[in-house]
Protein backbone atom coordinates (compact mmCIF):
# COMPACT_ATOMS: atom_id res chain seq x y z
CA UNK A 1 0.00 0.00 0.00
CA UNK A 2 3.02 2.26 0.42
CA UNK A 3 2.73 5.47 -1.54
CA UNK A 4 -1.01 5.25 -2.29
CA UNK A 5 -1.75 8.47 -0.43
CA UNK A 6 -2.26 11.89 -2.00
CA UNK A 7 -0.30 13.71 0.70
CA UNK A 8 3.46 13.17 0.56
CA UNK A 9 6.49 14.46 2.45
CA UNK A 10 7.70 17.78 1.00
CA UNK A 11 11.09 17.63 -0.74
CA UNK A 12 12.82 20.85 0.30
CA UNK A 13 11.35 20.81 3.80
CA UNK A 14 12.46 23.40 6.34
CA UNK A 15 10.45 23.42 9.57
CA UNK A 16 11.61 26.90 10.67
CA UNK A 17 10.68 28.49 7.33
CA UNK A 18 7.25 26.86 7.43
CA UNK A 19 6.71 27.99 11.01
CA UNK A 20 7.46 31.56 9.91
CA UNK A 21 5.00 31.36 6.99
CA UNK A 22 2.27 30.20 9.37
CA UNK A 23 3.16 32.87 11.93
CA UNK A 24 2.83 35.59 9.27
CA UNK A 25 -0.45 34.08 8.02
CA UNK A 26 -1.96 34.56 11.49
CA UNK A 27 -0.30 37.85 12.47
CA UNK A 28 -2.14 41.15 12.64
CA UNK A 29 -5.65 41.72 11.36
CA UNK A 30 -7.28 38.91 9.43
CA UNK A 31 -5.94 35.45 8.75
CA UNK A 32 -4.56 34.11 5.49
CA UNK A 33 -6.46 30.81 5.48
CA UNK A 34 -5.29 29.98 1.98
CA UNK A 35 -1.61 30.17 2.96
CA UNK A 36 -2.30 27.91 5.96
CA UNK A 37 -4.14 25.19 4.06
CA UNK A 38 -1.79 25.23 1.05
CA UNK A 39 1.24 24.78 3.28
CA UNK A 40 -0.11 22.18 5.72
CA UNK A 41 -1.62 19.91 3.06
CA UNK A 42 1.66 19.97 1.11
CA UNK A 43 3.47 18.49 4.15
CA UNK A 44 3.29 14.99 5.62
CA UNK A 45 1.97 14.52 9.14
CA UNK A 46 5.50 13.85 10.44
CA UNK A 47 6.62 17.17 8.91
CA UNK A 48 3.66 18.99 10.51
CA UNK A 49 4.87 17.73 13.91
CA UNK A 50 8.30 19.24 13.20
CA UNK A 51 6.68 22.55 12.19
CA UNK A 52 4.73 22.51 15.47
CA UNK A 53 7.95 22.03 17.46
CA UNK A 54 9.72 24.78 15.48
CA UNK A 55 6.79 27.16 16.01
CA UNK A 56 6.98 26.73 19.78
CA UNK A 57 10.78 27.17 19.78
CA UNK A 58 10.60 30.34 17.68
CA UNK A 59 7.48 31.97 19.14
CA UNK A 60 6.80 30.35 22.51
CA UNK A 61 3.25 29.54 21.41
CA UNK A 62 1.48 26.31 20.64
CA UNK A 63 0.76 26.23 16.90
CA UNK A 64 -2.49 24.28 17.28
CA UNK A 65 -3.80 26.70 19.93
CA UNK A 66 -3.00 29.61 17.62
CA UNK A 67 -4.72 27.95 14.68
CA UNK A 68 -7.79 27.29 16.83
CA UNK A 69 -8.03 30.92 17.88
CA UNK A 70 -7.67 32.16 14.28
CA UNK A 71 -9.91 29.66 12.47
CA UNK A 72 -13.47 28.51 12.99
CA UNK A 73 -16.09 25.91 12.14
CA UNK A 74 -15.49 22.87 9.97
CA UNK A 75 -12.33 24.33 8.47
CA UNK A 76 -10.82 24.62 11.95
CA UNK A 77 -11.79 21.01 12.75
CA UNK A 78 -10.13 19.83 9.54
CA UNK A 79 -6.88 21.75 10.17
CA UNK A 80 -6.67 20.57 13.80
CA UNK A 81 -7.21 16.99 12.58
CA UNK A 82 -4.36 17.42 10.06
CA UNK A 83 -2.09 18.61 12.89
CA UNK A 84 -2.73 15.50 15.00
CA UNK A 85 -0.44 12.45 14.67
CA UNK A 86 -2.36 9.55 13.03
CA UNK A 87 -2.65 7.14 15.98
CA UNK A 88 -3.40 10.06 18.29
CA UNK A 89 -6.14 11.15 15.87
CA UNK A 90 -7.75 7.70 16.04
CA UNK A 91 -7.56 7.83 19.84
CA UNK A 92 -9.23 11.26 19.88
CA UNK A 93 -11.99 10.11 17.52
CA UNK A 94 -12.66 6.97 19.60
CA UNK A 95 -12.67 8.98 22.84
CA UNK A 96 -15.17 11.44 21.32
CA UNK A 97 -17.30 8.55 20.04
CA UNK A 98 -17.51 7.08 23.54
CA UNK A 99 -17.50 10.13 25.79
CA UNK A 100 -19.63 12.49 23.71
CA UNK A 101 -23.36 12.91 24.25
CA UNK A 102 -24.67 9.46 23.33
CA UNK A 103 -22.42 6.94 21.64
CA UNK A 104 -21.23 7.44 18.06
CA UNK A 105 -21.46 3.77 17.06
CA UNK A 106 -20.61 4.57 13.44
CA UNK A 107 -17.32 6.17 14.48
CA UNK A 108 -16.38 3.16 16.61
CA UNK A 109 -17.26 0.76 13.79
CA UNK A 110 -15.35 2.68 11.11
CA UNK A 111 -12.08 2.81 13.02
CA UNK A 112 -12.12 -0.64 14.62
CA UNK A 113 -13.25 -2.47 11.45
CA UNK A 114 -10.69 -0.86 9.14
CA UNK A 115 -7.43 -0.53 11.08
CA UNK A 116 -4.64 -3.11 10.92
CA UNK A 117 -3.94 -5.23 14.03
CA UNK A 118 -0.68 -3.39 14.79
CA UNK A 119 -2.54 -0.06 14.55
CA UNK A 120 -5.24 -1.30 16.95
CA UNK A 121 -2.53 -2.27 19.45
CA UNK A 122 -0.91 1.18 19.16
CA UNK A 123 -4.33 2.81 19.60
CA UNK A 124 -4.98 0.81 22.78
CA UNK A 125 -1.68 1.71 24.41
CA UNK A 126 -1.86 5.39 23.47
CA UNK A 127 -5.48 5.56 24.71
CA UNK A 128 -4.30 4.19 28.06
CA UNK A 129 -1.40 6.68 28.22
CA UNK A 130 -3.53 9.68 27.27
CA UNK A 131 -6.70 8.99 29.23
CA UNK A 132 -5.56 6.58 31.93
CA UNK A 133 -8.52 4.40 30.91
CA UNK A 134 -8.77 1.02 29.28
CA UNK A 135 -10.26 1.37 25.77
CA UNK A 136 -11.91 -2.04 25.91
CA UNK A 137 -13.54 -1.22 29.26
CA UNK A 138 -14.77 2.12 27.94
CA UNK A 139 -16.18 0.47 24.81
CA UNK A 140 -18.01 -2.27 26.73
CA UNK A 141 -19.28 0.29 29.24
CA UNK A 142 -20.86 2.23 26.39
CA UNK A 143 -22.20 -0.57 24.16
CA UNK A 144 -24.07 -3.80 24.77
CA UNK A 145 -24.95 -7.28 23.56
CA UNK A 146 -23.47 -8.87 20.47
CA UNK A 147 -22.38 -5.49 19.13
CA UNK A 148 -20.15 -5.08 22.18
CA UNK A 149 -18.83 -8.64 21.76
CA UNK A 150 -17.81 -7.98 18.17
CA UNK A 151 -16.01 -4.74 19.09
CA UNK A 152 -14.14 -6.59 21.86
CA UNK A 153 -13.03 -9.25 19.35
CA UNK A 154 -11.77 -6.51 16.99
CA UNK A 155 -9.96 -4.84 19.91
CA UNK A 156 -7.98 -8.05 20.56
CA UNK A 157 -6.22 -7.33 17.26
CA UNK A 158 -5.45 -11.02 16.87
CA UNK A 159 -6.59 -11.72 13.32
CA UNK A 160 -4.84 -14.77 11.94
CA UNK A 161 -2.35 -14.21 9.15
CA UNK A 162 -2.66 -15.61 5.64
CA UNK A 163 -5.12 -18.14 4.27
CA UNK A 164 -5.88 -21.40 6.09
CA UNK A 165 -6.88 -23.67 3.22
CA UNK A 166 -8.23 -26.37 5.54
CA UNK A 167 -10.68 -23.94 7.17
CA UNK A 168 -12.22 -22.25 4.11
CA UNK A 169 -14.89 -24.89 3.54
CA UNK A 170 -15.74 -25.38 7.23
CA UNK A 171 -15.90 -21.61 7.89
CA UNK A 172 -18.34 -21.16 5.01
CA UNK A 173 -20.45 -24.09 6.25
CA UNK A 174 -20.40 -22.79 9.83
CA UNK A 175 -21.68 -19.37 8.67
CA UNK A 176 -24.41 -21.03 6.64
CA UNK A 177 -25.45 -23.28 9.54
CA UNK A 178 -25.41 -20.30 11.95
CA UNK A 179 -27.74 -18.20 9.78
CA UNK A 180 -29.66 -19.23 6.70
CA UNK A 181 -30.06 -22.88 7.77
CA UNK A 182 -31.07 -22.14 11.34
CA UNK A 183 -34.29 -21.01 12.95
CA UNK A 184 -32.99 -17.83 14.61
CA UNK A 185 -29.33 -16.89 14.28
CA UNK A 186 -26.15 -18.00 16.05
CA UNK A 187 -24.50 -14.56 16.07
CA UNK A 188 -21.51 -15.94 17.94
CA UNK A 189 -20.32 -17.85 14.86
CA UNK A 190 -20.43 -14.72 12.72
CA UNK A 191 -18.51 -12.80 15.39
CA UNK A 192 -15.81 -15.47 15.80
CA UNK A 193 -15.17 -16.09 12.11
CA UNK A 194 -15.49 -12.52 10.81
CA UNK A 195 -13.53 -11.15 13.77
CA UNK A 196 -10.57 -13.55 13.69
CA UNK A 197 -9.72 -14.53 10.10
CA UNK A 198 -7.46 -12.54 7.79
CA UNK A 199 -9.00 -10.47 4.99
CA UNK A 200 -7.48 -12.72 2.33
CA UNK A 201 -8.94 -15.79 4.08
CA UNK A 202 -12.36 -14.17 4.43
CA UNK A 203 -12.49 -13.34 0.71
CA UNK A 204 -12.08 -17.05 -0.04
CA UNK A 205 -14.71 -17.95 2.57
CA UNK A 206 -17.20 -15.50 1.00
CA UNK A 207 -16.61 -17.10 -2.40
CA UNK A 208 -17.21 -20.56 -0.95
CA UNK A 209 -20.26 -19.28 0.94
CA UNK A 210 -21.80 -18.02 -2.29
CA UNK A 211 -21.27 -21.41 -3.95
CA UNK A 212 -22.84 -23.25 -1.01
CA UNK A 213 -25.80 -20.97 -0.38
CA UNK A 214 -26.41 -19.01 -3.56
CA UNK A 215 -26.20 -15.81 -1.49
CA UNK A 216 -23.58 -13.15 -0.99
CA UNK A 217 -22.55 -13.05 2.68
CA UNK A 218 -23.79 -9.42 2.87
CA UNK A 219 -27.33 -10.53 1.96
CA UNK A 220 -27.35 -13.14 4.72
CA UNK A 221 -26.02 -10.67 7.31
CA UNK A 222 -28.78 -8.25 6.35
CA UNK A 223 -31.40 -10.95 6.75
CA UNK A 224 -30.04 -12.61 9.87
CA UNK A 225 -28.90 -9.65 12.00
CA UNK A 226 -30.02 -6.09 12.69
CA UNK A 227 -29.00 -2.80 14.26
CA UNK A 228 -25.42 -2.04 15.25
CA UNK A 229 -24.32 -5.69 15.08
CA UNK A 230 -25.39 -5.77 11.44
CA UNK A 231 -23.52 -2.50 10.81
CA UNK A 232 -20.25 -3.73 12.30
CA UNK A 233 -20.43 -7.14 10.55
CA UNK A 234 -21.09 -5.47 7.19
CA UNK A 235 -18.20 -3.04 7.77
CA UNK A 236 -15.86 -5.96 8.48
CA UNK A 237 -17.05 -7.78 5.34
CA UNK A 238 -16.60 -4.66 3.20
CA UNK A 239 -13.10 -4.08 4.60
CA UNK A 240 -12.21 -7.72 3.93
CA UNK A 241 -13.29 -7.26 0.31
CA UNK A 242 -11.59 -3.85 -0.10
CA UNK A 243 -10.63 -1.24 2.49
CA UNK A 244 -10.54 1.56 -0.13
CA UNK A 245 -13.94 0.36 -1.38
CA UNK A 246 -15.31 0.56 2.16
CA UNK A 247 -14.07 4.14 2.55
CA UNK A 248 -15.32 5.17 -0.90
CA UNK A 249 -18.80 4.01 0.08
CA UNK A 250 -18.55 5.71 3.49
CA UNK A 251 -17.57 9.00 1.84
CA UNK A 252 -20.43 8.71 -0.64
CA UNK A 253 -22.89 8.11 2.21
CA UNK A 254 -21.46 11.04 4.18
CA UNK A 255 -22.33 13.40 1.31
CA UNK A 256 -25.38 11.96 -0.45
CA UNK A 257 -28.87 13.30 0.18
CA UNK A 258 -29.67 16.37 2.26
CA UNK A 259 -27.01 17.46 4.70
CA UNK A 260 -23.41 16.28 5.08
CA UNK A 261 -21.84 14.17 7.81
CA UNK A 262 -18.85 16.49 8.17
CA UNK A 263 -17.38 14.60 11.10
CA UNK A 264 -17.13 11.44 9.00
CA UNK A 265 -15.95 13.36 5.92
CA UNK A 266 -13.10 14.99 7.86
CA UNK A 267 -12.19 11.76 9.65
CA UNK A 268 -11.82 9.74 6.44
CA UNK A 269 -10.18 12.43 4.28
CA UNK A 270 -7.57 13.15 6.95
CA UNK A 271 -6.88 9.61 8.15
CA UNK A 272 -6.55 8.11 4.64
CA UNK A 273 -4.71 11.04 2.98
CA UNK A 274 -1.28 9.39 3.42
CA UNK A 275 -2.50 5.78 3.23
CA UNK A 276 -4.77 4.92 0.29
CA UNK A 277 -6.62 8.01 -0.95
CA UNK A 278 -5.61 7.24 -4.56
CA UNK A 279 -7.31 3.85 -4.31
CA UNK A 280 -10.35 5.33 -2.56
CA UNK A 281 -10.74 7.80 -5.43
CA UNK A 282 -10.50 5.00 -8.00
CA UNK A 283 -13.11 2.93 -6.14
CA UNK A 284 -15.38 5.97 -5.78
CA UNK A 285 -15.24 6.62 -9.53
CA UNK A 286 -15.93 2.96 -10.31
CA UNK A 287 -18.90 2.65 -7.95
CA UNK A 288 -20.68 5.98 -8.25
CA UNK A 289 -20.13 7.18 -11.83
CA UNK A 290 -18.85 10.52 -10.55
CA UNK A 291 -15.59 11.59 -8.93
CA UNK A 292 -14.87 12.18 -5.25
CA UNK A 293 -13.52 15.61 -6.20
CA UNK A 294 -16.81 16.62 -7.88
CA UNK A 295 -18.89 15.25 -5.02
CA UNK A 296 -16.89 17.35 -2.54
CA UNK A 297 -17.28 20.36 -4.85
CA UNK A 298 -21.07 20.05 -4.81
CA UNK A 299 -21.41 19.37 -1.11
CA UNK A 300 -19.06 21.81 0.64
CA UNK A 301 -17.87 25.40 0.31
CA UNK A 302 -15.14 27.93 1.06
CA UNK A 303 -11.73 27.11 2.54
CA UNK A 304 -13.16 23.87 3.88
CA UNK A 305 -13.96 22.74 0.34
CA UNK A 306 -10.59 23.88 -0.97
CA UNK A 307 -8.76 21.92 1.75
CA UNK A 308 -10.83 18.75 1.19
CA UNK A 309 -10.22 18.92 -2.56
CA UNK A 310 -6.47 19.29 -2.00
CA UNK A 311 -6.56 16.21 0.24
CA UNK A 312 -8.48 14.42 -2.49
CA UNK A 313 -5.61 15.44 -4.76
CA UNK A 314 -7.25 15.46 -8.18
CA UNK A 315 -10.39 14.95 -10.21
CA UNK A 316 -11.05 11.59 -11.87
CA UNK A 317 -13.61 13.01 -14.26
Amino acid sequence: MAGRGTVKAHGGFNANNDAEVLFKAMKGLGTDEDAILQLLIARSNAQRQEIKAAFKTLHGNDLVDNLKSELGGKFESLIVALMTPPIMYDVTCLRDAIKGAGTDEKGLIEILASRLPNEVNEIKSLYKREHNDDLEKDVTGDTGGNFSRMLVVLLQASRQQGIQEDLIQSDAQALLAAGEQKYGTDEGQFITILGNRSNAHLRRVFEEYRKLSGYEIEESIQRETSGTLQEVLLAVVKCARSVPGYFAESLYNAMKGAGTDDQKLIRIMVSRSEVDMMDIRAEFRKRFATSLHKTIQGDTSGDYRKALQLLCGGDDA
